[in-house]
């Protein structure tokens, strides 16, 4: 096992490899977002690596966040399917350990079993829930009735993009993946293969901009190693990342930008939406229950 502060570009693309692999394997991805965009573009300088390598593959890695001094670090691990049962996982988790100290957080995306054990093993207690929501796009409601002066558009990249920082650090500012955004953060994901600007929704009142919502669309193709698109599953919209302006709450702009990003996603040809909410999110379960999300999975975050 190699504890690095910076991968290699090889190390680099064996590890993206794994978590492929392993989100093709599991049906959803181990990692979050936003460390898979610090991997694909070169990393946080603040994080560091542990991995674990056989036959010239990664087969075990794990990302270490101690970035945070008030929540404590974090770490977020991934075992290749074909290695599971072998003290991989165990062997990771305990390296962490030793690293970050007993504060450390652990983050287990999705239902895999053998890493909530994992958790459990080490005695690891759940401290926060995001669920995974989602619903078929049919019968999808009508747009409610709002403010005339209300505009709900696409968002212009470049033109928008200061404003949106601006909205998005008001509403999430103690947000934890969510907060503090960099004019940066924004672009990674403006260039990542899924983004669509057609997709991203801004709501403005007066010139103001008063809330959003964006769509992403998973599972369309992923490539193998020739550079071949293939399919890996059907593709599924997300409702991802929706803010409004909390001077604007009750006013009925969750609920309109949520059914224009559906309707986006059906427009698409897409049958099926997802989203993420936390669990003690109540006003934001109650918007998506009413219009016909069911829960599907969940991550969890436990801490040592």
């Amino acid at each position: 096992m190699q504890h690095l502060d910076h991968l290699s570009d090889t190390q680099q693309s064996l590890v993206l490899d794994l978590i492929n692999r392993t989100t093709n394997h599991d049906g959803t991805p181990p990692i979050a977002e936003h460390i898979l965009l610090h991997l694909r573009y070169g990393g946080d300088k603040a994080d560091s690596h542990l991995l674990v390598e056989k036959d010239n593959q990664v087969i075990g890695y794990a990302h270490l966040d101690q970035t945070d001094l008030v929540a404590g670090p974090s770490v977020e691990l991934v075992v290749d399917p074909s290695y599971r049962g072998a003290g991989v996982g165990k062997a990771l988790l305990s390296e962490a350990i030793k690293i970050c100290g007993k504060s450390l957080r652990l983050w287990v995306h999705g239902e895999q079993e053998a890493a909530h054990s994992l958790a459990a093993a080490f005695n690891f207690k759940k401290i926060r829930t995001v669920l995974q929501m989602s619903k078929p796009l049919i019968d999808i409601q009508p747009l409610p009735t709002i403010d005339k002066e209300i505009i709900i558009r696409s968002f212009l990249p470049g033109i928008d993009s200061d404003a949106w920082l601006e909205l998005n650090d008001k509403v999430f500012k103690d947000h934890p993946e969510q907060g503090g955004w960099q004019l940066s953060d924004l672009n990674h994901r403006l260039t990542e293969e899924w983004f669509d600007e057609k997709g991203f929704f801004i709501v403005e009142k007066n010139k103001q901009v008063i809330a959003s919502t964006w769509t992403k669309v998973h599972g369309e193709h992923s490539h193998d190693h020739d550079g071949e698109a293939s399919h890996a599953h059907p593709a599924i919209g997300e409702i991802y990342i929706t803010a409004v302006d909390p001077e604007y709450a009750g006013l009925g702009i969750g609920k309109a930008l949520t059914i224009t990003a559906l309707n986006y996603l059906k427009y698409q040809g897409l049958t099926d939406a997802m989203l993420y909410v936390d669990f003690d999110n109540k006003a934001a379960l109650n918007l998506y229950d009413s219009l016909g999300f069911k829960l599907s999975s969940k991550d969890i975050l436990y801490r040592l």
